[in-house]
């Protein structure tokens, strides 16, 4: 009896040596039949190895007993599809129903694996001398150790299982967050486009109301160009911070139409920042907001400069004016007033969270700078 005993430390090494296999669900491909045969087969590979190394080590092996770790190995292996059967059924019951349905399962498949195994092994040895030996008893011997690897097996089934729902309820959570960040993201871009185009329409309304036709039609040209670059460019993509200053040339010729000379405008880059990938029309509103506050309201007009370097593996960009600033800037940011200002910083803190900062200083003796810092992306 001791040449075919399984015992419970042994089912034990079997088990360890089979729990590092749920590593193997992310290599297996999202095929859950092609996951659970390949699963099948290490496992009671595992299993048949560890019998026929027993054999071995202690009859030297055995053929007749290799046969057996055969029929032995086959027939858990039958079984074991049998409750993958039950366990699939009544997966959607509830938690209670489930585990006593998944119970009597193991123990049913245990019943006939244990009485076959013991069967079997009767014919191939006999008990000569062991009729004193109650045949109940050793069944139930039989039964224990086998009962340990199916509950096992059923044990690693579930354990899969629930770490598959996990992962997906995981991935369906990290998609679900980020559709909702890219909604949240172009609405706030969307945001800015009736803005501006509200006061540009406005503007050419005051232009042909002072019969000014020749001067409202290019603007209208020029308003047209920048909704193409505006539609043409995805708002959940990064452009170059050269092709955002190119794209705020666009809609400073649409203003320069109302202002001609009295608009300056300032901008030095340095080579690295150029290249540098910003969200896109992140600066046309901070211009658009120094224009409404430091040109159109001065007489002589006003400059606006812009400014951007790399330090540290960021990028830091100001956009200053010489307009009177803004009274009250903490009141004004804090309520609902400012709308590209904003938006600005609430496009900024969906795209980057914490790691970013945009800050918003009135200077002296006038003026406005609005400072920038983003980490450096290319």
């Amino acid at each position: 009896m001791a040449a075919l005993a399984e015992t419970a430390p042994g089912s034990i090494r079997e088990f360890t040596m089979t729990n590092p296999f749920t590593l193997l669900i992310e290599t297996l491909g999202r095929s859950r039949q092609r996951q659970y045969w390949a699963l099948q087969t290490i496992g009671w590979s595992g299993y048949l190895f560890f019998l026929v190394a027993q054999a071995w080590a202690n009859d030297g092996g055995d053929p007749v007993h290799t046969l057996y770790a055969l029929v032995s190995t086959l027939t858990g292996m039958l079984l074991s599809m049998g409750m993958h059967r039950v366990f699939k059924d009544t997966w959607d019951h509830a938690p209670i129903a489930r585990a006593v349905s998944t119970v009597i399962a193991v123990g049913i498949a245990t019943g006939l694996w244990a009485g076959w195994k013991f069967y079997v092994y009767l014919q191939i040895y006999p008990p000569k001398g062991h009729k004193d030996i109650s045949i109940l008893a050793e069944y139930l011997y039989w039964y224990s150790y086998s009962f340990f690897i199916l509950l096992s097996w059923a044990g690693l089934y579930y354990g899969i299982k629930y770490y598959q729902m996990m992962k997906e309820e995981h991935e369906n959570g990290l998609r679900i967050a980020a559709m909702a960040h890219q909604t949240q993201l172009k609405m706030l871009r969307y945001q800015l486009n009736p803005h501006f185009l509200f006061n540009t329409l406005n503007a050419i309304s005051t232009l042909i109301m002072d019969h000014k036709a020749d001067t409202a039609n290019r603007m209208v040209s020029e308003l047209s160009h920048f909704l193409r670059y505006s539609l043409d460019n995805d708002p959940m993509q990064k452009v170059s911070l050269a092709q955002e200053v190119e794209a705020m040339k666009l809609y400073l010729d649409i203003e320069k139409v109302r202002f001609e000379e009295r608009l300056e405008l300032d901008i030095q880059l340095d080579d690295a920042a150029r290249k540098a990938r910003i969200p896109s029309l992140l600066l046309q509103p901070l211009v658009e907001n120094a224009i409404k506050y430091a040109v159109a309201l001065s007489e002589s007009g006003g400059a606006i400069r812009l400014q951007a370097r790399v330090f540290a593996d960021e990028l830091l960009m100001e956009i200053s004016d010489d307009g009177p600033g803004i009274p009250n800037l903490d009141q004004v940011m804090a309520s609902a007033q400012g709308v590209g200002l904003n938006n600005t910083r609430e496009r900024l803190r969906v795209i980057y969270g914490d790691n970013h900062s945009c800050k918003f200083t009135n200077l002296e003796p006038h003026g406005l700078r609005v400072s920038i810092r983003i980490p450096f992306e290319v």
